[in-house]
């Protein structure tokens, strides 16, 4: 792993909050320069380590996989104050949204002389970051994948996102008892049942209390308080029109191909929204399929279901590469 470090010495957030950020990056793949770009968001809990023997996306992305290493550069950006490899912990976190991280996020390309973005993929939060740098640069990405997530936050996503800042704002272990609660909607309560079936871990503590005990402190042990709250306020507030246009208006200009892939399954980011998405880009014309994984996973599928991701994901690149 080589992370790489870039610095934005007077960063404005929307709001007008200035701050300086220290942003972390990698690559991965062939050299930069050399080979079409590929941009991977990550998620909540996310980072910029996507490929590689600890990377979170490595049965998609690496030599020979969906996203071919052999074929393409993968740049993968950590969002500022995510917690990870000593980046900024941001106290001030609602002065952010996610057309800040996208803003940031192209800072770090004009940096590093990338012209072009062949592909934009992202899974839950990294894929509305992924539609705000669309919306922002309509002539700068051949193809915006979005995973199990959407260009807005529903009011089924607030409602879930509220609960959490809740409990990250008044719980005595308000890391812990967060991740477990959000545990309970990235799954399905039949994901569980064949996870455990109502099977105990020792007498009196069943089995899934032990998995969702084990989640809680897992994640409180490498996560800031502050990052969690920072990015659970991304997940909640996003929406690519900023209340002042249609989706409809806000997308028009966007040329790349777009691709939505839902989870049948998913509790957060239902399918059926998903879907309408999709209906709305077909009545403007915009180059656009839709795709439904089948999982009983749920939200999380998109880190479970790598052979239908697969499936669905190398085609695009394997077509198109052919004709660039």
């Amino acid at each position: 792993m080589v992370l790489r470090k870039f610095q934005i010495s007077n960063f404005k957030t929307h709001t007008g909050y200035s701050c300086k950020l220290d942003v972390t990056y990698q690559l991965f793949g062939l050299p930069l320069g050399t080979a079409p770009v590929v941009l991977i968001n990550h998620a909540l809990t996310g980072n910029s380590t996507v490929a590689g023997e600890n990377g979170w996306w490595n049965h998609l992305i690496g030599k020979g996989k969906a996203i071919d290493l052999n074929d393409v550069t993968v740049l993968a950006i950590d969002i500022p104050g995510n917690g990870f490899y000593n980046s900024n912990l941001i106290e001030d976190y609602k002065q952010f949204n996610n057309s800040d991280i996208a803003r940031v996020q192209k800072e770090v390309i004009d940096y590093l002389n990338i012209e072009r973005l062949f592909a934009v993929i992202g899974g839950s939060l990294g894929g509305q970051i992924a539609w705000e740098l669309a919306v922002q640069h309509p002539d700068f990405i051949e193809h915006l994948i979005p995973i199990a997530s959407d260009w807005k936050s529903t009011d089924w996503v607030i409602a879930q996102c509220h609960i959490q800042d809740q409990l990250l704002a008044n719980s005595r272990k308000p890391i812990e008892d967060a991740r477990k609660h959000a545990m309970t909607f990235y799954r399905t309560p039949a994901s569980f049942k064949q996870k455990f079936d109502r099977t105990f871990k020792e007498k009196n503590l069943y089995n899934i209390q032990s998995w969702l005990n084990h989640h809680g402190g897992r994640l409180s042990q490498r996560f800031d308080l502050e990052s969690y709250k920072l990015m659970n306020w991304l997940l909640l507030s996003a929406d690519v029109t900023k209340g002042s246009q249609t989706f409809k208006e806000v997308v028009k200009p966007i040329k790349a191909y777009i691709h939505l892939i839902a989870i049948d399954t998913d509790g957060l980011f239902l399918a059926s929204e998903v879907y309408q998405t999709y209906v709305a880009l077909k009545e403007i014309d915009k180059n656009t399929s839709y795709h439904e994984v089948t999982s009983i996973h749920g939200h999380d599928a998109f880190l479970i279901e790598y052979d239908q991701l697969s499936t669905i994901i190398q085609p695009i690149f394997q077509k198109q590469l052919c004709h660039n």
